[in-house]
């Protein structure tokens, strides 16, 4: 194995007998090839490559052994010695390439595709144009149908030809073998890195992979130990060079997983558990499971004014720490540090309604943004530009605060969403209404600049009061989901799930909600879930109902399309939080008003597979705005805000 430009591919030093098996092995009961089928394969050609043929795969018949009669007679002279020893050298050459059934080969300038045509005659079907040999790596879709072959370079435009023959309906491939990166010998085996190189009977596999956020690499099936990309950018020359692994273990009760510490184990003596870094999080190898047993109230913090949104992150060096956004103007926003006994205040920051907080990094360092729906006392703009200022601030690691560092114009911004794409760094701003009546405005995807340090204007996109994103990946693609809450009549609008495609987001999916706040998206096994908190119905001058199903929607990887899962009745939600304990999986709601009361319970839910999710605890609440679950030091805690009185709880949650 192999690492060039931050990902793996095989190379084949030598044809080896691993990389051979039979063709029954693969096509089970079958003596006669596919007459339709695709050959999905993701590689990376030298500049070096010779002009010479290099054998990606190929298929064998079984080598045939012919002796040689006992009588033959021995040349008179050395002349005949030679031209029999050459003639039988000519023989043996044409019977090893009469061996092949099917082949993919590629030389400096075509790609050629090989199979045995009708009469045994080898017929030979050529590319031109690929430009393959441009040291990059390159996903190919081969796709042969019964009167046409399609070549898919990186899911561009394919290039098509219809041959005078069509491939074969009858292609024995009794006792054949297949042979990976040769045609089982030194001569004609591929030099370059292998990806992926998939085999997909009677459909073009082209809509499987296509369209896709990363095109050179689009992913079908790649090997699990070729699968998990390694950090980009650690060989800036671009060189190919040898992977490695290191597994070490390190013991502790708190480790922070990073990029640096990718593929490293840690042991958790309190936890009893062995987790490994993905990069980003510790995956559970193997833990002592937890149970819920019941829930504690661990701490009231009062705070000095009403709290729309809590962001519990981590800072290197200095611990889990809570920004909390508050309405009132006049006494700011607060940043809190957790402390075994609770959170206490660390820091207060200017903010003007504040909505939400969101945090990110970029490498070591350590952001925080906010969404302010109010306006500076002393800003410099019109009253008739109807626009607010939301602020990211910058962790400073010699004043040990959150600095100012960016100011972006916003139109009472909602919600804010950091996520990185290609190694790239955006943020999307969900901006709510401009002035009191225009909901159907432009929220902003912004783009980190690295030679201006700052983020600018990537994309935007037209949103109906838009109330939060969420981002999410699943396998190669990434998608961003906005919650849109009312477009000025009604709250019954459609919120839209986009899909990354070729540098920008565009529409995947249309899904009716009613003023929609929030969106939660949880993996459970290989099962993708978004759960939706719609908040009420209403419809021109008419009532508000505010006690309404909240959905669950379960992608249907196939349809490729979510689909509604499952629909559980809420109190104008507005917030979804998901988390885990052990091998157990739960969603708890906010519930805010049930049109009479803002004091009622926020519902705690477990999973509980062909029945979804069930109750399970009742937690009394006041007008809750947020839910946040974290973990300290192996126990695990949740926390709400309230948006109706000056205060926030953290609940501890009990596990036997």
């Amino acid at each position: 194995m192999k690492e060039a430009d931050g990902v793996r591919g095989v190379h084949f030093s030598s044809p080896h007998t691993s990389m051979s098996f039979p063709s029954s092995q693969l096509l089970v009961n079958c003596d006669l090839f596919p007459k339709e089928f695709s050959i999905v394969v993701t590689l990376k050609f030298t500049h070096s490559v010779s002009k010479r043929n290099e054998y990606i795969f190929s298929l064998l018949e079984p080598k045939k052994v012919e002796k040689r009669e006992a009588g033959d007679k021995k040349d008179e002279n050395n002349k005949g010695n030679i031209l029999e020893r050459t003639k039988e050298r000519r023989q043996k050459s044409n019977g090893e390439r009469g061996r092949i059934i099917l082949g993919l080969r590629f030389s400096r300038k075509r790609l050629h595709f090989l199979f045995r045509g009708h009469g045994g005659v080898v017929e030979h079907w050529g590319f031109r144009g690929t430009r393959l040999a441009d040291n990059r790596w390159h996903t190919l879709v081969l796709a042969i149908g019964s009167h046409h072959v399609r070549l898919t370079v990186d899911c561009s435009s394919p290039l098509e030809m219809v041959p005078s023959k069509p491939f074969p309906s009858d292609l024995n491939i009794q006792g054949s073998r297949f042979y990976i990166g040769s045609r089982g010998k030194w001569k004609g085996s591929y030099s370059g890195l292998l990806r992926q190189l998939v085999l997909v009977p009677g459909s073009d596999a082209t809509h499987h992979i296509c369209p896709s956020s990363e095109p050179h690499l689009s992913v079908l099936s790649v090997p699990p130990l070729l699968s998990d990309l390694s950090i980009m950018g650690k060989e800036a020359d671009g060189h190919v060079i040898s992977y490695e692994t290191q597994e070490r273990v390190s013991v502790g009760l708190e480790r922070a997983c990073s990029e640096l510490l990718q593929g490293q184990l840690w042991f958790n003596p309190l936890r009893k558990g062995l987790y490994l870094c993905d990069g980003t999080v510790w995956i559970t190898v193997l833990e002592d499971h937890k149970r819920l047993d019941y829930v504690l109230e661990h701490q009231v913090l009062t705070t000095s004014s009403e709290t729309h949104d809590v962001e519990v992150f981590q800072v290197p060096g200095i611990g889990l720490m809570a920004a909390m956004a508050h309405r009132s103007t006049a006494s700011g926003s607060a940043v809190y540090l957790w402390s075994q006994t609770g959170f206490q205040l660390y820091q207060n920051i200017s903010t003007y309604g504040a909505l939400a907080w969101r945090h990110f990094s970029m490498g070591k360092k350590v952001f925080l943004v906010v969404s302010n729906s109010g306006s500076r006392p002393d800003k410099h703009f019109s009253k008739e530009s109807e626009t607010d200022s939301s602020v990211i601030y910058k962790w400073s690691r010699k004043r040990k605060r959150f600095v100012r560092f960016q100011t972006l114009q916003t139109h009472c911004a909602r919600d804010w969403e950091a996520f990185t794409i290609n190694q790239q760094t955006y943020l999307a701003v969900a901006n709510h209404r401009q002035g009191n009546h225009n909901h159907t405005i432009n929220s902003v995807i912004y783009k980190w600049n690295q030679l201006t340090k700052s983020f600018e204007v990537h994309q935007f996109l037209l949103t109906t009061g838009a109330y939060d994103w969420e981002f999410f990946t699943v396998g190669p693609y990434h998608f961003l989901v906005v919650a849109n809450a009312f477009d000025g009549v009604t709250t019954s609008v459609d919120s839209v799930i986009y899909v990354w495609v070729n540098g920008s987001f565009q529409v995947f999916q249309t899904i009716k909600t009613f003023c929609a706040t929030d969106w939660e998206m949880f993996q459970i096994g290989s099962r993708v879930f978004l759960a939706v908190a719609n908040g009420h119905r209403l419809h021109g001058n008419g009532p508000s109902r505010y006690t309404i199903n909240s959905t669950i929607y379960e992608l249907d990887m196939n349809g490729k399309l979510f689909v509604r899962f499952q629909d559980i009745v809420t109190y104008s939600a507005v917030d979804w939080e998901f988390f885990s304990l052990g091998e157990e999986y739960f969603l708890v709601v906010a519930n805010s008003f049930n049109g009479e009361s803002y004091s009622l319970n926020s519902i705690l839910y477990r999973w509980q597979g062909y029945e979804g999710f069930v109750p399970v605890h009742w937690l009394p609440t006041i007008g809750c705005s947020d839910w946040e679950f974290f973990s300290s030091k192996g126990e695990s805690y949740l926390m709400y805000s309230s948006a109706k009185a000056p205060l926030s709880k953290v609940f501890k949650l009990k596990t036997y």
